[in-house]
């Protein structure tokens, strides 16, 4: 297959056929899962810290947030980043 094509299974029931079934349990997942979504475990860990701190308006949401931006170390990012490739 060529390197640019990609597979989007939908439940199409010539999507389920044994052929492509067998074929898509020998190919390894992308890496898209959030294990593995650098942005995704960020936004987790923001969306977390502002849910805690419960803001009462915009303002102090946007505040929380700008904190919580703030407050994410490097050393997350970095670690992140290096569980990401050691998973590769």
């Amino acid at each position: 297959m060529p390197l640019k094509w990609v597979f989007q299974q939908n439940n199409d029931p010539k999507h389920t056929s044994e052929q492509v079934t067998s074929w898509l349990q020998t190919k390894k997942s992308p890496a898209q899962s959030l294990d593995l979504n650098l942005i995704e475990n960020l936004w987790c860990d923001l969306k977390n810290s502002v849910f805690d701190a419960k803001p009462k308006n915009t303002k102090n949401l946007w505040n929380l947030v700008q904190l919580a931006w703030a407050a994410t170390s490097v050393c997350r990012c970095q670690m992140l980043v290096d569980c990401k490739y050691s998973s590769l």
